[in-house]
């Protein structure tokens, strides 16, 4: 990339950091009106301390962005000055045995005689049913009588 446009595109992005913050802080100062006014609540006081972090958020992403990219590029510089100098004398990896992948133990169900929860299980699905057929013939019955 040029000169010349990186030079454009840092000046856009600044230009946008400081008008997110001049925006946000008009916004917090909105709040802060509408805190000391007679309706105001504490809500709003939290919108004026919120509204400048927003503001400073932009700046601090490009901040973030060019340390990360200044780190890759040192990261970058001495991974090619140590691959430079031991290439000649690196040795091929060893290779590692790769273990076989396991089969999992199928899982039969173990079937035993009926326990009494399934037997209080099927009761109470029974008298479930039983009231869902009551109230299916109460609507019939409610629906013929209107």
């Amino acid at each position: 990339m040029s000169d010349r446009s990186t030079m454009s595109r840092v000046l856009l992005i600044v230009c946008v950091c400081v008008l997110s913050l001049l925006a946000c802080s008009a916004l917090a100062w909105w709040q802060w009106d509408r805190f000391t006014s007679v309706g105001g609540s504490y809500q709003n006081l939290g919108y004026v301390l919120q509204w400048p972090l927003f503001g400073l958020f932009p700046a601090f992403m490009f901040w973030r962005m060019r340390t990360l990219r200044a780190r890759a590029r040192a990261e970058e510089g001495r991974t090619e000055a140590t691959d430079a100098t031991t290439d000649a004398t690196r040795e091929p990896p060893a290779r590692t045995a790769v273990p076989a992948p396991r089969r999992a133990a199928a899982r039969v169900p173990v079937r035993t005689a009926r326990d009494p929860e399934d037997a209080a299980l099927a009761e109470y699905n029974a008298y479930l049913a039983e009231l869902n057929a009551r109230e299916q013939e109460e609507n019939r019955h409610g629906d013929d009588r209107a």
